[in-house]
């Protein structure tokens, strides 16, 4: 599973402890030290991953995020010495596949990128359906949403949780089963980050996200995935 990792990290000797452990593993890696190289570097050649420092020069780890998002579906691992949960919720909210606290240990980190890389990279089967819910269509070998023909842009947290609701529709998921499908993420992330994950889907999904006709909330218990051509 060799990868094109880019270390954005302006701390020059954890960017070198980075490069070598990944290279270690097989990865190519580039090194930036700011948020605009990081953010031109990404444009020149997509990677198969960005390791993402926060605090940063030029342009911050949160407003590259925010400006890839807009433009592509590149994974996206952040790196800060923020521990709160209001920070790491941010992150995420932003389009942050993953989230690790400094200080932390190269080998987790190694594992962090694994679980991304396996994650994020397209299935070669060709035989698994495309999921259709009204006018939402989930593939789950090419990892992508449409909604009315147009491509629906999704972090792998985003795509977990929908893709599992769409195989099982009208189910209704508690937020501990949908966090169980993004592993991953910060072990201090709590069910909280299953809402920010609905929240950023329904703007993603939804006609009008504050009455949601797909994601809809069940009350005291969690969420489910219906047929929202239906409402419309």
């Amino acid at each position: 599973m060799n990868a094109y990792v880019l270390v954005a990290e302006d701390d020059v000797k954890q960017a070198e402890v980075i490069r070598r452990y990944l290279e270690r593993e097989g990865h190519s890696a580039l090194v930036v030290h700011d948020g605009r190289a990081a953010i031109d570097e990404v444009r020149r050649r997509q990677p198969d991953l960005l390791v993402l420092d926060v605090m940063m020069p030029l342009v911050d780890g949160l407003d590259v995020c925010r400006v890839l998002r807009r433009e592509c579906e590149v994974p996206v691992l952040m790196l800060t010495a923020r521990s709160t949960e209001e920070d790491l919720l941010l992150g995420l909210d932003l389009g942050a596949d993953d989230y690790m606290t400094k200080p932390y240990s190269p080998r987790e980190l190694m594992a962090r990128i694994r679980t991304l890389l396996r994650r994020t990279r397209a299935a070669v089967a060709v035989d698994d359906p495309v999921i259709r819910i009204g006018a939402l269509a989930v593939d789950p070998v090419r990892r992508t949403v449409g909604l009315d023909g147009r491509q629906v842009v999704c972090t792998s947290g985003e795509f977990e949780i929908l893709a599992a609701m769409a195989a099982e529709p009208e189910r209704v998921f508690t937020r501990r089963q949908l966090l169980a499908l993004t592993r991953g993420f910060d072990r201090y992330i709590t069910e909280r980050t299953i809402d920010v994950h609905i929240l950023n889907l329904r703007k993603k999904i939804e006609a009008v996200p504050r009455r949601p006709a797909y994601l809809q909330t069940v009350y005291g218990v969690g969420y489910k995935l219906v047929d929202g051509s239906r409402a419309r």
